[in-house]
């Protein structure tokens, strides 16, 4: 049974920002509303490994390895990193929107979906986070992890839908500034930058 700890811990995570919601703010500031929510779906989907990895015990492997997690790490960070750079390389007033016609919601999705599996973060975060709200001698340990998972994932998607959308709504204002557009996106490359940085200096817990 889904108890309402598992719903405000999940929530309370899934609200602090990090490069997923970044990454769907930015969708919705320069690309618009719809386009976020491909954002938001890509990063969700992007959760799917290391849930599933969780589940299935992988994550404990991966743990214990110290090579596996400083490859997927240091992936992850260069992801980032790059994600940076191209940002920060286009930041011009309407530079997204004029654009636009480049900009694929496939593209979109796959961009999100990269951004978390490319977190090695996430497996030792589920396999931490998910077992404490597990019922006391469970049956179907796997069926439980993975619809708690699916819970977690859900919330995840509906809160960086909303995220986007109130980015895309402020959409409008941000590019009629020639200056405020080239802030804004500035101020993203650097997040970005910093959560690369971040990540590749990461220990492993």
């Amino acid at each position: 049974m889904i108890s309402i700890e598992f719903l405000v811990t999940s929530l309370v995570v899934v609200l602090i920002p990090g490069a997923g919601v970044l990454y769907t703010v930015t969708t919705g500031l320069f690309v618009g509303k719809r386009a976020s929510f491909f954002a938001a779906l890509g990063c969700t989907l992007g959760i799917v490994p290391a849930l599933l990895a969780s589940a299935l015990g992988l994550a404990a492997i991966f743990h214990t390895s110290a090579l596996l997690f400083q490859i997927v790490k240091y992936a992850g960070a260069v992801y980032l990193l790059f994600l940076a750079w191209q940002m920060w390389r286009s930041s011009a007033a309407l530079s997204f929107n004029e654009g636009q016609s480049n900009i694929t919601y496939s593209g979109i999705v796959s961009k999100g979906f990269l951004l978390n599996i490319l977190n090695p973060k996430l497996s030792i975060f589920f396999l931490a986070f998910l077992p404490q709200f597990l019922p006391d001698a469970a049956e179907g340990v796997l069926i439980n992890m993975i619809l708690l998972g699916g819970v977690f994932m859900l919330m995840t998607f509906l809160v960086f839908i909303v995220y986007g959308f109130l980015s895309g709504s402020f959409s409008a204002l941000i590019v009629k500034s020639e200056k405020t557009s080239i802030i804004v996106q500035r101020f993203f490359a650097s997040s970005f930058a910093a959560l690369g940085l971040k990540l590749a200096m990461s220990d492993k817990v």
